[in-house]
């Protein structure tokens, strides 16, 4: 037991420390998810946070070469209750552990993480300090203070320049602000016939519509979404020239362009398994989530916004739409990766946007389709 998390409110919690041993100054947050590990490692939206897994073995399939989301570990440190170091797994090329140090990110194991959770649930997210067991509980409380909270995630998880995704056969010109995307997100969208142009947070609406997409996605991301004004003002920019689809951070994003308001989670939601109903079907789908901020409903009234899903856990909004601006945004990941498939329809419906809006500027232009009118 040589290593301790240090809690803001004086909690304390002995374990041992793997990966890098290194002292860090974090969120702590909580992830339901029963596997999936290596996705949730790689997703760019636990930015500055430490992730303590729920579920109490982790490693056990190792890490493979083929399932990251992003090019880079994004938590500031994985806290786990049992660490599997011997992975059983063909595919796997090297051991959770092997992965943080190799990637300078600090670990603990050997905590009671159920304890851990229920304190996070039942005071709500705080930061902690994860450093040497043998540190003054005193001098852990004063490094928690003196460490100032970042507020430049968005910034620092971003493409740096455009890059490209082509696919075969495409139908559809896509460009995705990059906040911090997974890259199954672009994936769903190669598969969905779209030729994708990924572009840097802070790109202008000029230069956006200058690459005459058929849409725009907004992706998700880490952070208050009011810490990232550079992609609201573009999405004002946007609105209403194109077909718009916002995923996690690009749902919030997308609310706040409109005159909306967000609001911090409790403890957040991020697992792979919330119920989230569908208010125009009524169908209820099981997602998977990863945010610390949600929609204020009550804020939605004169933005011409209207919720699309709730989630049936606390009824917090989990969808927005606008017919009229061809808008289209969901707080959980219809990508997955991890987490269950029952949202990937959502990127044919943003498909089904592009080619309306389509039909409608052939219309305006005189160029009706064969069976428009039909």
């Amino acid at each position: 037991m040589d290593r301790k998390l240090i809690l803001e409110d004086g909690s304390e919690f002995l374990g041992m420390g793997f990966g890098e041993k290194k002292d860090t100054v974090c969120e702590i947050v909580f992830n339901t998810s029963m596997a999936g590990y290596q996705e949730i490692l790689s997703d760019p939206s636990y930015t500055d946070q430490a992730v303590v897994m729920s579920y109490p073995l982790i490693g056990n399939y190792g890490i493979a070469a083929e399932d990251f989301e992003s090019r880079r570990i994004s938590p500031t440190a994985l806290i786990v209750r049992d660490l599997c170091e011997n992975p059983s797994n063909f595919r796997s090329t090297c051991s959770i552990s092997e992965l943080l140090e190799e990637n300078h990110i600090p670990g603990l194991c050997g905590i009671d993480t159920r304890k851990l959770v229920r304190r996070i649930r039942d005071k709500g997210t705080g930061r902690g300090l994860i450093t040497d067991a043998a540190l003054p509980l005193e001098e852990g409380l004063r490094i928690i203070g003196d460490t100032e909270v970042p507020h430049d995630a968005v910034k620092r998880c971003s493409s740096r320049k455009i890059w490209y995704s082509r696919t075969s056969n495409p139908r559809f010109q896509v460009v995705v602000i990059d906040c911090g995307m997974k890259s199954n997100i672009v994936r769903m969208l190669n598969r969905n016939h779209c030729n994708v142009t990924i572009v840097p947070y802070d790109a202008r609406s000029e230069e956006i519509l200058a690459l005459s997409p058929d849409g725009v996605l907004v992706s998700n991301g880490p952070g208050d979404p009011v810490d990232v004004p550079e992609v609201i003002e573009t999405l004002r920019g946007l609105r209403g020239k194109c077909p718009i689809f916002g995923i996690c951070l690009g749902h919030q994003l997308l609310a706040l362009s409109c005159g909306a308001k967000t609001y911090k989670l409790h403890f957040g939601h991020r697992g792979g398994n919330h119920p989230v109903k569908d208010l125009r079907t009524g169908r209820i789908e099981v997602t998977s989530q990863n945010h610390s901020y949600a929609v204020d409903e009550d804020s939605l009234r004169g933005t011409g916004l209207t919720a699309s899903h709730i989630n049936l856990l606390d009824s917090t909004v989990e969808g927005l739409y606008s017919e009229k601006e061809k808008l289209l945004s969901v707080q959980f990941h219809p990508e997955s990766a991890p987490g269950p498939q029952d949202s990937t329809h959502l990127f044919a419906e943003f498909t089904e946007l592009m080619e309306k809006e389509r039909e409608v500027r052939k219309c305006q232009s005189g160029q009706t389709s064969e069976g428009y009118w039909s």
